[in-house]
């Protein structure tokens, strides 16, 4: 691990102990007999749909960057997705940030195609990923019976400015990606002109450089969209996709089998977007920041006690984040795979190609 990411790690570290310490002092009353009672009662069937679920969610997005591959390589399977899709996600939990490039990484190898182009399409994914979470929140947002019926009303305004919020941003963003496919090199032109006067303390290129071949990168990805048929069907995907996921969310809240914790799926998409504004700020292998704003929400927004708020956050944490990490380290020692090896070859492969010169 070099400096940079002992220095993130360290300020994380940090912030997440503060914020410990906060809810400490919020919860002096916390109860540790009432939170190993609540944790002994789960119904563990609800748990293991739950897993199931998640997975479930792991083959769609392979089956999503299958469709993302068609232009370049249409004979491609969603299967042989599958293996690097759960690798790459046991080493994003494993190792944090280090590890979110092992995906690309891996089907860039498997696929025999450019790093570059898999890393384009992992930026293009993460857009789909917010678009379909948006449509989600609309939805709740919008139908009576969802995010109106709250036990608090009064965050629902909120909840609708935040859905409001995402939607301008996923506005913005597509219009962005608009005008980079059909004006990519422009873009990237002017982008270089525009911050070449900024130098950069890694490798000999300034930061408008890098930036360029960011905008290279990204409209190299788009490209991969073949047509409006595959637009749809990415769409149609990526909804359902997250549409599983918070099913896996309600089989974790109801394996409680309380009533605190019957929320409706329509309502989880609140703790689902706590839980991933709570990941910016994770610690490698045991998170922090998910768990705690989960545990927060539940217990500010639903009036979960604080016992089964925390019980039910970790779990969740285990069932959404860590469930890969058995199955992902197995296929990885059947390939004969390292994480922490993985993590340096693909953010090496990723510097290189931000040092290449660009094509003229």
């Amino acid at each position: 691990m070099d400096k940079k990411r002992v220095l993130a790690s360290a300020v994380v570290f940090l912030i997440l102990a503060a914020l410990f310490y906060l809810q400490y002092r919020h919860w002096r009353t916390f109860d540790w007999g009432t939170f190993w009672s609540q944790t002994h009662r789960i119904k563990k069937i609800h748990v293991l749909h739950g897993i199931a679920l998640i997975y479930l969610g792991y083959v769609m997005r392979a089956w999503r960057w299958k469709i993302f591959l068609k232009p370049v390589r249409p004979k491609a399977r969603t299967l042989d997705m599958v293996s690097p899709t759960l690798v790459g996600f046991t080493g994003l939990a494993l190792l944090g940030r280090a590890g979110e490039f092992i995906r690309p990484y891996l089907i860039a190898r498997r696929t025999d195609l450019p790093v570059s182009s898999q890393v384009a399409v992992w930026g293009v994914e993460r857009i789909f990923d917010i678009g379909a979470f948006t449509v989600l929140m609309l939805l709740a947002i919008f139908l009576p019976s969802a995010l109106p019926s709250i036990p608090h009303p009064e965050y629902y305004l909120r909840f609708r400015e935040l859905g409001f919020g995402l939607t301008a941003a996923v506005a913005v963003t597509t219009i962005m990606a608009v005008v980079i496919r059909r004006n990519g090199e422009r873009v990237a032109v002017w982008v270089e002109g525009r911050f070449s006067h900024l130098s950069s303390h890694v490798g000999p290129r300034n930061v408008g450089h890098k930036l360029a071949q960011k905008v290279r990168e990204f409209g190299l990805g788009l490209n991969t969209i073949d047509g409006p048929l595959s637009f749809i069907s990415l769409t149609l995907v990526s909804v359902g996709m997250w549409y599983v996921i918070a099913l896996a969310y309600q089989e974790v809240t109801h394996s409680y089998g309380v009533d605190a914790l019957a929320i409706p799926v329509s309502q989880l998409l609140i703790v689902m977007f706590a839980s991933m504004l709570g990941s910016m700020l994770q610690l490698p292998a045991v998170g922090g920041g998910s768990q705690m704003a989960t545990i927060a929400t539940l217990s500010s927004v639903f009036d979960v006690p604080a016992e089964l708020a925390a019980s039910c956050g970790i779990l969740l944490w285990l069932v959404t984040f860590a469930a890969v990490v058995p199955l992902g380290l197995i296929l990885a020692h059947h390939e004969r795979l390292s994480l922490r090896k993985l993590s340096a070859e693909s953010h090496a492969a990723e510097e290189a190609e931000m040092e290449r010169p660009p094509v003229t």
